[in-house]
């Protein structure tokens, strides 16, 4: 099998070609894929060659952790052949690197990691990653009444937030995405709040624990949940007269998409609103170069359902 493939080479661009696929294995399944996202936080330091060393790293590059598509072979399940499924990324190519690898039109993968969706507009299915990232932020902490960011992982943080019972404010420096919500979404400038007790950073911006702090209630803790190119930094002695909290939060966990999934079955999270844009896989190029440059952008998707295998 082959599939059609975007292909980073660290040198800020994005080709479309065709690679070889490794046979599946007793318990893997197949998914032509129908829809896949791109990330503007890791892919785009992927896509410049900024990424930091992580196992699998390494060009050319199959990117992405967001498809959405249908299982056409399941040795193992037969039953499971047409089931619309979300696939978070895979390690199927025999002549590129996969971290994360779902970019391609055809995936091989285990079962375990195509996860059954039915969403009434399935090529949402691609927000599950970002979803159950913003989740996995927040829940080992107090739901956070701050979030710094205001790009689709931010907004999905708002609205996971609220659904679990909170009332966040957001920070955002782009005026033109301080696009009216349900919530303050606001300047870090125009906020004159000391108080907040629980504070989510979505931006990756490396320098912004010195920026929140004077925001900060005392023993307040400060979770770091973008990706950060460079070694985030903070002064001292304001974090130590405020006894600042600080946590990391990684990659979500399976338990943590069961539970977004859950939201949005019930209606209680919403991902409407959140893609943007579209273009097909023989546009790959001019869809990476938009995604990472127009503030207008919030979400792209890849369709692949025209791609030739």
């Amino acid at each position: 099998m082959r599939a059609s493939a975007v292909l980073f080479d660290g040198a800020r661009s994005a080709t479309l070609g065709s690679l070889a696929l490794t046979a599946p294995q007793a318990g893997d399944v197949v998914v032509d894929v129908l829809w896949s996202g791109i990330s503007t936080g890791t892919e785009r330091l992927m896509w410049s060659g900024e990424m930091p060393s992580f196992p699998g790293m390494g060009y050319p590059l199959v990117p992405g952790y967001e498809a959405v598509g249908r299982i056409i072979q399941s040795n193992a399940a037969p039953h499971r052949v047409g089931e619309l499924v979300f696939v978070p990324g895979a390690r199927c190519f025999e002549a590129a690197h996969g971290l994360f690898g779902a970019s391609a039109s055809r995936l091989v993968v285990a079962a375990d990691k195509a996860y059954r969706i039915d969403f009434a507009e399935p090529r949402e299915g691609v927000l599950l990653a970002l979803a159950a990232t913003a989740h996995h932020a927040i829940i080992a902490g107090k739901l956070p009444d701050l979030i710094i960011g205001y790009g689709v992982l931010g907004r999905l943080t708002a609205r996971i937030v609220i659904a679990l019972g909170g009332n966040p404010v957001v920070w955002e420096t782009n005026p033109a995405r301080r696009n009216t919500a349900d919530y303050p979404v606001i300047a870090p400038e125009d906020d004159a709040r000391r108080d907040y007790a629980s504070i989510c950073d979505m931006s990756g911006d490396a320098n912004i624990i010195d920026k929140v702090l004077p925001h900060a209630a005392h023993s307040a803790e400060i979770c770091l949940a973008g990706f950060y190119s460079v070694r985030p930094s903070f002064s001292f002695p304001l974090a130590f007269r405020k006894e600042m909290r600080l946590r990391v939060a990684a990659e979500w966990r399976p338990s943590d998409l069961a539970a977004v999934a859950a939201l949005v079955q019930s209606g209680r999270l919403p991902l409407s609103g959140l893609i943007t844009h579209t273009l097909p896989a023989a546009q790959a190029a001019g869809a990476y170069a938009q995604a990472f440059s127009d503030p207008a952008c919030l979400k792209m998707l890849i369709d692949w359902e025209s791609s030739d295998v």
